[in-house]
């Protein structure tokens, strides 16, 4: 199995820009389509260096954790969640860590 993390800012030019509903429907069209089986999603405060003016920047996040069996298309979903994040919030990055588990449910 493959435990996936996904780390989503929300702030959008230092305002929160992706609301609860916007997030809401983001899960519902991006994420849940491609892993139907489940995820968590948590709550979070990111923190990160703006490399432009070397300040620490925190920022609201939403951390989710998906639990899926090793394929070699997962990567090329989570590529696809991550671009389209990025695409509709006007985000720089997401997060992602790829690890390999041993599960049980």
């Amino acid at each position: 199995m493959l435990e996936i993390d996904l780390m989503f800012g929300r702030n959008i030019g230092g305002q929160l820009g992706v609301s609860e509903e916007l997030w809401s429907d983001f899960v519902a069209k991006e994420i849940t389509p491609r892993f139907p089986d489940g995820l968590t999603v948590d709550d979070a405060v990111g923190q990160w260096r703006d490399l432009a003016t070397n300040k620490i920047v925190k920022e609201p996040s939403k951390d989710v954790q998906l639990i899926v069996p090793a394929s070699a298309e997962v990567k090329e979903k989570i590529d696809a969640i991550v671009a389209a994040y990025k695409q509709r919030f006007q985000q720089q990055a997401v997060g992602v860590v790829m690890r390999p588990a041993c599960v049980s449910f």
